[in-house]
């Protein structure tokens, strides 16, 4: 049996660290790398939703959609693409031979506001 206070402090914690991140990354206009880091951070507090939910480890998958499905939350449209976008992120951070659209420094920035926000959303959902 696994302490769940302690795992879902651990993918809370995680993903605090990981936004940290993706805005150093962007201050130094590592754009694809800011991105990655934003898949990272909304990976992670999904995964600490489902520990909370299913008392277990969360599998190992990197699927944006696949975790909110498994832990039944409501997303609207803007949210869904948000996924979207950061799913080709988190493949190219993986597999440098897949080159995913390269995004303006304004549509990072917008990319980077939205995931703080789904964080803070997700975060204050934990709390319930």
């Amino acid at each position: 049996m696994i302490n769940t206070q302690k795992q879902i402090d651990y993918w809370k914690n995680s993903a605090l660290s990981d936004i940290d991140t993706a805005e150093i990354l962007f201050k130094k206009n590592k754009l694809k790398e800011c991105l990655f880091f934003c898949h990272l951070t909304i990976e992670k507090i999904l995964k600490a939703h489902f520990t909370k939910i299913y008392n277990q480890i969360p599998p190992k998958t990197h699927s944006l959609n696949y975790l909110i499905e498994k832990i039944e939350i409501s997303i609207d449209d803007d949210i869904f693409n948000l996924f979207g976008i950061l799913m080709n992120y988190q493949i190219e951070g993986r597999y440098p031979d897949y080159e995913p659209e390269r995004l303006s420094v304004d549509e990072t920035i917008e990319l980077l506001k939205k995931t703080k926000e789904v964080l803070k959303w997700l975060m204050q959902m934990l709390l319930n």
